[in-house]
């Protein structure tokens, strides 16, 4: 099997790397511990490590960032710092020099993004690095980031998007088809020659919040009706493949963290590929990335979508099935707020499957369940074998409904 570093950047012996790799930028270190894994099996593996470093003007935590590959590295690994220790070359990076992310040096300091905002003329008057604060939402390395930024009196709320450049360009012409539409997608304040995209707050609250809060966040019917709502000119946008199509590849992910889980998700994968395919590919236009974390409600209603990077044609079913999927492994809730999820589930399903195919809808959640389980072991939370346990149930109870 191909050496993909998953072994190297997982374990003990990437600590001399780490420390050669704070020394030629001048610093010693102190102590570290992995963060956060991103594999490809068989292809790449991309670490982040958070590390507490002595430089000359004292002593601070820091985020490295390793990439190795299987084959050569990549154009943009020579952005970052190189280190070859005879066996294989690594890709280096101290947080947040992301050799893909140009932007994320301008969102992650409020001195960079006060002089962005000004020069782009997004507020009525200037401000100053004391007038913002910055709040990290979010970071997959060398793939996005998203910060929050709040500018004080008065208050205004944005979100940056840090883009790879081959995305940009994409990525801002969505979020423009679909305002065009009348589709409550966030308003682009301000596009960036280093790939951010500074995105408005919309209204209301986030519907992984709302959940929790008294009544229900939405209807049922009012989630099909924005999916529904999306203009055909999201079915001339690239195709991006639903996550059914790789359940072999998450199921392999899970495995290799997780052995003994491994004849229970081959059988999930071979039953949800053999399941699924009689179902065309679809020309529906669709979200591509449906859940309660990209939704925003008030009042009972549903006022917003965020992320419309992933839109594009596909099967409404892929949308509904990604949403049952994230709500049937919220993480960390106590008894009411699962008996309230569990009972959102039992009254909006059967809405959904009355305009989808209920079959088909249960198998696309268990594919996207089992793409999540990924999660917990790729973001080091302390308790990610129980959790993956817990998802990789929630998958097969999704498949059995329709499989005997």
């Amino acid at each position: 099997m191909p050496d993909d570093g998953m072994r190297l950047l997982t374990g003990p012996d990437v600590e001399p790397l780490l420390r050669a790799a704070v020394e030629h930028q001048g610093g010693t270190l102190k102590s570290w511990s992995l963060d956060h894994v991103d594999a490809a099996p068989e292809h790449s593996t991309t670490a982040t490590y958070v590390a507490s470093v002595q430089w000359p003007h004292g002593e601070r935590s820091e985020l490295l960032g390793v990439s190795a590959r299987t084959g050569e590295l990549s154009a943009s690994d020579a952005r970052a710092e190189i280190f070859d220790d005879g066996n294989r070359k690594v890709a280096v990076w101290l947080y947040p020099h992301d050799p893909d992310l140009a932007g994320l040096p301008t969102a992650a300091y409020p001195e960079r993004m006060a002089e962005t905002l000004n020069a782009g003329g997004v507020l009525p008057r200037p401000v100053s690095a004391s007038d913002l604060t910055l709040t990290m939402i979010g970071y997959r390395p060398r793939r996005r980031a998203v910060v929050k930024v709040v500018v004080d009196d008065p208050r205004e709320v944005f979100f940056v998007k840090v883009l790879r450049e081959r995305l940009f360009a994409d990525v801002h012409g969505k979020h423009t088809m679909l305002r065009e539409a009348g589709v409550p997608a966030p308003e682009v304040a301000l596009a960036t020659n280093d790939h951010l995209l500074v995105l408005r707050e919309l209204p209301g609250i986030g519907m992984a919040k709302a959940l929790f809060e008294p009544g229900d966040p939405c209807t049922p019917e009012e989630l099909i009706e924005v999916l529904d709502s999306m203009p055909q000119a999201v079915t001339t946008l690239e195709r991006r493949p639903p996550w059914a199509d790789a359940v072999g590849h998450y199921a392999k992910m899970v495995a290799a963290t997780m052995p003994e889980l491994d004849e229970e998700l081959g059988w999930m994968a071979e039953q949800i590929t053999a399941g699924l395919a009689r179902y065309p590919a679809g020309n529906e236009p669709t979200h591509g990335d449906f859940h309660e974390g990209q939704l925003r409600t008030s009042g009972g209603r549903l006022v917003g979508v965020l992320d419309v990077d992933t839109i594009g044609p596909g099967r409404r079913a892929d949308d509904l099935a990604c949403l049952i999927g994230h709500l049937s492994t919220i993480q960390r809730m106590n008894q009411a707020q699962e008996a309230k999820v569990r009972e959102l589930l039992s009254r909006w399903v059967p809405v959904f499957d009355k305009r989808v195919d209920p079959v088909e809808l249960r198998l696309r959640a268990a594919a996207v369940v089992i793409s999540l389980a990924t999660g917990p072991y790729r973001g080091q939370e302390p308790n990610w074998q129980v959790q993956t346990r817990q998802m990789v149930r929630s998958a097969g109870a999704l498949v059995r409904q329709v499989v005997r």
